[in-house]
């Protein structure tokens, strides 16, 4: 995936609900993660993976980045999601509760055995104490792991923690998936928010999670897309400032010192702005279909 791909809004539909499938034709998130594991009853699971896989390889979700979640590693139902989820073709397949580096290239070459195209990656839920401890080692596993994705709730019920506002009991493990992930040069997306009731809590969350480096968040509802949309995109404020900085920098030029609103500019600072250009431009391109 392209670096500037925008993942704002990551949305989980359940592929055993033909109504979710097709509504999801016409909501703005960026990307559909399209589940047949959480959501999905047992007895249900062989029909929505022929959903899902129909629905990934139809192209009929236009700009958006559409995933397929599998069941996790060692379920009875595993092996067949990966099969079919490979051969369908979506732009990644998500793994739930990947532990190791060793079932990172233990899915990359189940996928490539199933005839998975170049241009589908994994996605790995870093979702555990034991994953998040092997972050680094997990991000760097294969050049074919795209994104962590954060399971937040599964992370704090192994954690014994309790969900409060903040996430207090839970950002070492975040800070943890995001440094192994840049570090690895892949998307790093939040965990999702639980009650599609408290927006206010959720657009804090949104905020957070923006502060703190994600490239967007997960999402339950529908109705948290146009959130997580604006919380993850540079404000207009953000990219006038990157532009007026960025003229600064190449007026400046070989005449020493260079400073912007009172403030000295060096190349971090330059590529800082010229990212946030970049993630603008491609979130128009997206927004505009």
């Amino acid at each position: 995936m392209s670096e500037f791909t925008p993942l704002r809004s990551v949305l989980y539909m359940p592929s055993s609900n033909e109504r979710a499938l097709e509504k999801a034709k016409s909501i703005a998130c960026d990307a559909l993660i399209l589940d047949l594991e959480d959501a999905v009853a047992p007895d249900a699971k062989p029909v929505a993976r022929e959903a899902a896989a129909a629905a990934a390889a139809s192209g009929d979700y236009g700009r958006r980045t559409v995933t397929i979640r599998v069941n996790g590693i060692g379920t009875e139902w595993h092996d067949d999601d990966i099969v079919a989820a490979s051969q369908a073709g979506p732009a990644a397949i998500v793994v739930p509760k990947v532990g190791s580096a060793a079932e990172v290239q233990q899915l990359v070459a189940a996928m490539e055995k199933a005839g998975a195209p170049d241009h589908t990656v994994l996605w790995a839920m870093v979702e555990t104490p034991g994953a998040i401890l092997d972050a680094l080692a997990i991000a760097r596993a294969s050049e074919r792991l795209g994104a962590f994705v954060l399971g937040t709730n599964d992370l704090v019920k192994e954690l014994y923690a309790e969900h409060v506002p903040g996430r207090a009991p839970i950002l070492p493990s975040l800070h943890t998936a995001l440094l192994a992930g840049r570090a690895a040069g892949i998307a790093v997306i939040d965990g999702v928010y639980n009650d599609v009731k408290d927006t206010e809590g959720f657009l804090a969350e949104c905020e957070q999670g923006r502060q703190m480096g994600f490239d967007g968040k997960t999402l339950i509802h529908p109705g948290q897309v146009e959130g997580a949309n604006a919380a993850f995109a540079p404000s207009e404020a953000a990219v006038e400032d990157a532009r007026g900085l960025i003229a600064a920098w190449e007026a400046g030029k070989g005449a020493g010192v260079v400073t912007y609103n009172g403030k000295m500019v060096e190349n971090l600072h330059v590529e800082s702005a010229r990212r946030t250009l970049a993630i603008d431009e491609a979130v128009l391109a997206l927004d505009a279909g």
